[in-house]
Parts: structure tokens; C-alpha cells; sequence
């Protein structure tokens, strides 16, 4: 993979041996914020332009950065990235990883316990961080290995919950799990699921594991919840010990069932679901789906569902966000560089939809949610917007970034990672923290109106006759 000739320096190997303190003070922002639009007091700069697609990142105490990259070439799968003179922007950018890039839906990167955790496709690993190293000596270890041929999501994302214990999501490759072989003698036509899902056994759902034990296997953990079609935001919350996530939701209603669904509720339904996880809980996948416009657990139309049967007897999430909009991160904010409503409360990324047609592609923001006493206030706010770079995203090629990967820094600056460049934002906020409100929100707010933010028209938005 090919980096550009100003990272590559006889200066290297002295930058990555040191340590270099962050500065109290904040880096100067873009004058365009990097082509993002923030709310007002805001300001962003751009970390570094180009590394390679990219999925996860996660940033140490003394500000390096560390980047999981979407390859299946044999260069190194992971990026190190430094600031040696505090103008927030990296000069020193080392590749490294010595360990097979088993799949381009590599995603994790997470900094626990003076570890470095970093998963493939079917491989969690860990290195030991030692200052004033950049990067992480020796052969990684393996923690946990998917001996499962590679599927379609097959993403694995982490989280810790202080206690040892390491949760691992196993996705689902389907919709609901189908199956076209009980479809194929419907005179309806409406394509059935196999039940009992068997995928269930091993998939659609978060396993617990040993954070500390090497060389471990799906069969050493044990499930905590299960009925999660595919998850790659996925979050521990200090504040409540809780484990959080959210849910891609499915696909294709109207193509599994267009008795039942139009191709416009097919563009706005299902709900993609914000879940606040508990041991033992079953969200009900692929049986359900859940509306958020109902704000209802609906059954599956592959299991006897019209789009009017309520489902009963499995959890619901905290709530719904728009469909196919591509939950890929989840973070918790812990600092206080930003206003006080931001605290505690919850930012995602969204990578965008990719099979909205005839309307148009969605999603393409970070957007934030609020929390107060330990539950979402209300519906989700615009926070970073302009990674797409076009009004009306018609097929997903046609937008120049997609958000991907959230850390906070150390000084409570937000990083974002998209997955096509592997461009990374560094987020800031410059302003009086006292004075912001509901005024310097109202931009933001009235980004909603735009084709890829807003429900659909059922008419008036088409982009293709339906």
C-alpha cells in the first residue's frame, strides 16, 4: 500500500523512540474544520490525509494514535501515527503489524490495560505498549481465533469491562436467516427463514471472554446475549458498568415480502437499534425486526409477520435510529474539553447506507445522543457533518468519505476515522463551554432537512422509477 513521500524520513526510527509529551494547550483548527460542518464552538483539523482505508483507531495517554487498516494485501494491517511538535497533526507514520491480513472487515483497535487489542477477521490479538515506544515489539499474541470460515459480517469488535472480561461480537451473514430452499415452493413468493435458526448456535450474537487467556476459541467464552443480527458499535459505559451496542438492522423487506412492504418502507425500515445489553438477553433476531416509527418489536415477514404483528417476549432497545444508516462506532464521552451536555453522553458512527435505491444513500454523519441519568434524552442530534461532500448521495461511490472509527484523546478531543482514504479528524472545542445551547445547535438541526438525514418523500425524493 502505498504511503506518500512526506512520512518517510531518516528521522523515523529517532521520532518512534521517543516520547513526546502533549501539549496543555490546543492545536490551531482548520480554517474549514477539514471539510466538516460542526455545531457552533467547534472546530476540527485534519490529523493526516491518507493512510489507507481504514476501520477503528484508538488514542494513547501521551496522544499517539493507532489505526486499524482495511487490507488483505501483505503490508503491515495497522498504522501508528505521532505528533512530535503539537500542532495536532501526525509526522510520523509507521505501519506495522506482523501478523496475516485475513479479511478487509478488520476492524478493531483498542488501548486496556497498557495492551494494544486489535482484531482480524477471525483473530483477536494484543501487544504489550511500552513508552517510549511507538509501536508495540515482538509477534502479537492471540487471544481469541474464529476457526469458522470467513463470512459476510464478520467484523470482530471489543469491549472491556474492568473485571477481566473480554465481549466479542459474532454476527449474523443473513438477513433473517433465509432460506431459499424453503422459499422456492411458496406460490407467495415470500422468502421463508429457517427456524429454528441454526446460525444462533454460533452467531447473531456478544460471547464473554478471558481478556488475559491466549489462544482461546469461540467454545472457552460463553454467550451473553444473543438475537443481534450484526454489531460492530459496540461499548463499555463506566458510568453504569453497562455494555452498549448498536444493531445493523436487516435488509430487504420488500424484496423478501413486497406483499407486505414497498419499496419505500424497505429505504426506511427497520430501525437500526441502540441497546443497552444485559447477560441473558435476547433481542430477538432474525425472528423480529423492530419500527421505530411504532416504536415496536415487529415480527420478521420470514416468519409469518405482515408488517402489523407485533412480536412479543424479547428485548427492546433504548431506541431506534434510522434504517441502514451503518452503525460502525460507539463512544462514551468521558472529558470535559467539550460543553457539560456532551458528557456522558453517547457519539455514533455512521458509515452510510448502501441499498436504499430508488432513494437516496443515508446516513454519512456522526451524530451524538444525549444522556441524562443514565438513559438517551431524546432523538439523536447532527454532530459532524460533510464527510459525503455531495447533497444527494445516489449510490454509496458517490460519497468521498464514510465515518467509521471513534476514540477520545487524552485531553477529551474527539478523533474520527473514515474507511475509503483513511483520512482521521481531530475534533476540538474552542469556545465558552458555559455559553453553548440550543442556539449554537440550531445549524445542526436544520442539516436534517438534507436528502441523505430526512425520511424520504414517497414520491418526490425517487431517484429511479420504482
Amino acid at each position: 500500500m502505498p504511503f506518500r513521500p512526506i512520512f518517510i524520513s531518516v528521522l523515523l526510527l529517532f521520532f518512534v523512540s521517543c516520547n513526546q509529551p502533549q501539549s496543555s494547550a490546543l492545536p490551531q483548527t482548520d480554517p474549514d474544520n477539514g471539510g466538516l460542518f460542526l455545531p457552533i464552538g467547534f472546530g476540527a483539523l485534519v490529523v493526516v490525509d491518507s493512510i489507507g482505508p481504514s476501520r477503528h483507531l484508538a488514542v494513547n495517554d501521551n496522544g499517539d494514535i493507532y489505526v486499524k487498516l482495511r487490507i488483505t494485501s501483505d503490508a503491515p494491517g495497522n498504522v501508528a501515527l505521532r505528533d512530535t511538535d503539537d500542532d495536532g497533526r501526525a509526522d510520523v507514520v509507521q505501519p506495522f503489524g506482523d501478523y496475516p491480513n485475513d479479511g478487509r472487515f478488520a476492524t478493531e483497535m483498542r488501548i486496556h490495560k497498557d495492551h494494544l487489542y486489535f482484531s482480524s477477521e477471525l483473530v483477536v490479538y494484543r501487544q504489550k505498549l511500552t513508552p517510549p515506544s511507538l509501536v508495540p515489539t515482538g509477534k502479537p499474541e492471540v487471544i481469541l481465533t474464529d476457526r469458522y470460515p470467513i463470512r459476510w459480517h464478520n467484523a470482530k469488535t471489543l469491549a472491556f469491562d474492568n473485571k477481566g472480561n473480554m465481549y466479542v461480537t459474532f454476527s449474523a451473514p443473513t438477513n433473517a436467516c433465509e432460506d431459499q430452499r424453503l422459499t422456492s415452493l411458496d406460490p407467495n413468493k415470500i422468502v421463508r427463514g429457517e427456524y429454528p435458526c441454526s446460525q444462533l448456535k454460533i452467531l447473531g450474537g456478544v460471547w464473554k471472554f478471558d481478556e488475559d487467556t491466549p489462544n482461546q476459541f469461540q467454545s472457552d467464552g460463553q454467550r451473553y446475549a444473543t438475537g443481534l443480527r450484526s454489531i460492530v458499535a459496540m461499548s463499555w459505559n463506566e458510568d453504569d458498568n453497562s455494555l452498549y451496542a448498536v444493531n445493523h438492522g436487516r435488509d430487504y423487506l420488500h424484496n423478501h415480502a413486497p406483499q407486505y412492504f414497498s419499496r419505500w418502507q424497505s429505504a426506511v425500515l427497520p430501525a437500526e437499534e441502540f441497546m443497552l445489553i444485559k447477560e441473558g438477553d435476547n433481542f430477538g433476531w432474525p425472528y423480529t425486526y423492530y419500527d421505530h416509527f411504532k416504536q415496536q418489536r415487529m415480527v420478521a415477514p420470514e416468519y409469518g409477520g405482515n408488517g402489523r404483528k407485533p412480536a412479543k417476549g424479547f428485548n427492546d432497545p433504548l431506541m431506534g435510529l434510522p434504517a441502514h444508516w451503518a452503525p460502525n462506532d460507539l463512544l462514551f464521552y468521558k472529558g470535559d474539553q467539550f460543553p457539560p451536555r456532551y458528557r456522558q453522553g453517547a457519539f455514533i458512527a455512521f458509515h452510510g447506507s448502501t441499498n436504499r435505491t430508488p432513494y437516496p444513500q443515508a446516513g454519512y454523519i456522526v451524530a451524538f445522543i444525549p444522556f441524562e441519568d443514565g438513559r438517551p434524552t431524546g432523538d439523536w442530534e447532527v454532530f459532524a457533518d460533510g464527510f459525503a461532500g455531495v447533497d444527494t448521495i445516489e449510490q454509496m461511490a458517490n460519497a468521498r468519505y464514510r465515518p467509521m472509527g471513534l476514540a477520545e484523546g487524552p485531553d477529551g478531543s474527539l478523533y474520527i476515522s473514515e474507511s475509503k482514504e483513511g483520512k482521521i479528524w481531530r475534533v476540538l472545542f474552542t469556545a465558552d463551554p458555559n455559553k453553548f445551547g440550543k442556539a449554537q445547535l440550531s445549524a445542526m438541526e436544520k442539516r436534517k432537512s438534507r436528502s441523505y438525514l430526512r425520511v424520504p418523500d414517497k414520491q418526490t425524493d425517487l431517484l429511479s422509477t420504482p
